[in-house]
């Protein structure tokens, strides 16, 4: 599931990506919580989804094209144990469905932990 350098992605579930496309926009509980949603660079998606889904099998990997998120996009810090240069992208606004140009389940390896995506 190779993403270009243009892309960044956000995991949910089957239930929330079919609940997005009946409403047209995805609104996770952190959008309420935080204020954003958690985006990802493809290279960096495994760390979130290591610390916050380990061994899950039923994730789903959206490709989104930055251009059409529609809200402002910050590049922060993770968690404190994240390299402190590293930056996650945050959405501050609902992620549109015509955002999302690629749909892939994503899969641990058979030990449940998730490994970088390959460009």
């Amino acid at each position: 599931m190779p993403c270009d350098a243009h892309t960044l992605v956000h995991l949910c579930t089957p239930g929330e990506w079919a609940h997005a496309r009946e409403k047209g926009a995805h609104r996770p509980p952190s959008l309420r919580s935080e204020g954003f949603v958690h985006l990802s660079a493809p290279e960096q998606v495994h760390l979130p989804a290591n610390r916050i889904f380990a061994g899950r099998r039923d994730l789903l990997l959206l490709r989104l094209d930055p251009a059409l998120l529609g809200s402002p996009v910050r590049w922060e810090p993770g968690v404190p144990t994240d390299d402190p240069a590293m930056r996650f992208p945050h959405l501050y606004g609902p992620l549109p469905v015509a955002a999302v140009t690629g749909v892939d389940a994503y899969l641990p390896g058979p030990d449940g932990v998730f490994a970088q995506l390959s460009s």
